[in-house]
């Protein structure tokens, strides 16, 4: 199999620090040996690739960019183009990796007491357990304040109600980072796999993202010591901070799935011969989908680097980083339908990555905040005039 071979129109590669090209070419060789060979029968079988979690956690992937507690310590951008090369690989691993280190280790390592630090953070770093974030519900997806699912005081303990949906590694997780409302706000919870009044079912039936566990988390009267709650989350701004993080870690990814996109068809269109003889690469109508294509993805290379900067900087905030993941996605999904184009009928099958980039891709687009709702975003940040509603 061909070794990828990146995409840098506009020489990004220097303004990459040689630790920074480092950690891209440790995930580049993985994605290249260990990912792409399976993804296609995944995908096919429904399956995720379990077998690839202890290998992440030993190259440091899993909260690749947060400190301590055996975490690799990496910059925002390292940490960006990890997301890059899981993505190229596929959609449904990046988010394994996503949802561990910035939905579940993230809140813990922020929100979290020392004591659940210590016991979850260095077993969810090496792969050992594997974690879940219950926000969204049946009825509540991108308005979050509106949850159902309840934590009730009884003694020392809280008893939880609810449903959650559409939970990345739901039912493989053994703890869940469950968000519920209570008397005093919004109160976030780690429940254990195996707490009575916890269950899971998965979701079937999926024509996208079929190689990652998507699962519901039911709590029927589900008991919590208060030692599960995480002291320091409070109110909503807390979920939303970890879907920051994730969000930031999807405007890296998608790259990684327009570059596949893309060279999968520049290197078919200079191998395709049609007509005369000459390669499809020879046409007019080709060589400007190709040039839109990398224009697009050159420009988002771009803004993923600068936001990473500032997140380093730490001077990023939630509305730079919902430009970034409506953009990259956007532009993504535009790669992956003009390359399925590019490649005919040919662009279909599954022999070609372009069809499970694009049906991924789709659902990106819809979790951690719809295109939507990242376009209010951005309109209150530049009129201060909130449209929510």
């Amino acid at each position: 199999m061909p070794r990828f071979p990146g995409v840098d129109y506009l020489k990004i590669d220097s303004q990459f620090s040689e630790q920074e090209l480092l950690v891209r070419q440790t995930a580049r060789q993985f994605v290249d040996d260990r990912v792409i060979p399976l993804m296609r029968d995944c995908y096919r079988d429904g399956r995720f690739p379990n077998e690839l979690v202890p290998e992440m956690a030993q190259l440091g992937f899993l909260g690749a960019n947060l400190d301590g507690y055996g975490c690799a310590g990496m910059n925002s951008v390292e940490y960006g183009l990890i997301m890059q090369e899981l993505e190229r690989g596929d959609s449904g691993l990046r988010s394994f990796a996503s949802v561990q280190g910035a939905l579940v280790m993230y809140p813990i390592f922020t929100y979290g007491s020392e004591a659940q630090k210590q016991h979850w953070l260095p077993r969810l770093q090496a792969g050992s357990a594997i974690g879940c974030f219950g926000l969204t519900e049946p009825g509540f997806g991108s308005n979050p304040a509106g949850m159902l699912t309840t934590a009730r005081r009884d003694g020392a303990d809280w008893v939880l109600n609810g449903e959650k949906t559409w939970i990345t590694n739901g039912s493989i997780a053994d703890v869940a980072v469950v968000w519920a409302r209570a008397e005093e706000g919004l109160v976030g919870f780690l429940v254990e796999r195996g707490t009575p009044g916890f269950t899971t079912s998965d979701i079937h039936g999926k024509l996208s993202m079929r190689a990652s566990v998507t699962s519901s988390l039911h709590f029927a009267d589900c008991r919590v010591p208060d030692a599960a709650r995480l002291p320091d989350a409070r109110g909503l701004r807390a979920p939303l901070a970890c879907l920051t993080q994730a969000r930031y870690g999807i405007g890296w990814g998608v790259l990684g799935a327009a570059m596949d996109c893309y060279e999968t068809a520049r290197a078919y269109s200079v191998t395709r011969k049609q007509f005369d003889g000459r390669p499809i690469a020879s046409h007019q109508l080709v060589q400007e989908k190709l040039a839109g294509m990398i224009t697009e993805i050159t420009k988002a290379q771009l803004l993923a680097l600068h936001v990473g900067r500032l997140k380093d900087a730490g001077t990023a905030d939630p509305a730079h980083v919902s430009m970034l993941k409506r953009n990259n996605v956007a532009i993504a999904l535009d790669c992956a339908r003009t390359s399925r184009d590019l490649l005919g009928a040919n662009g279909i099958v599954d022999e070609f990555p372009l069809m499970r980039h694009l049906c991924n891709l789709e659902t990106v687009k819809t979790y951690e905040g719809t295109d939507h709702i990242h376009a209010l975003v951005i309109g209150e940040r530049v009129t201060g005039v909130p449209a929510y509603k």
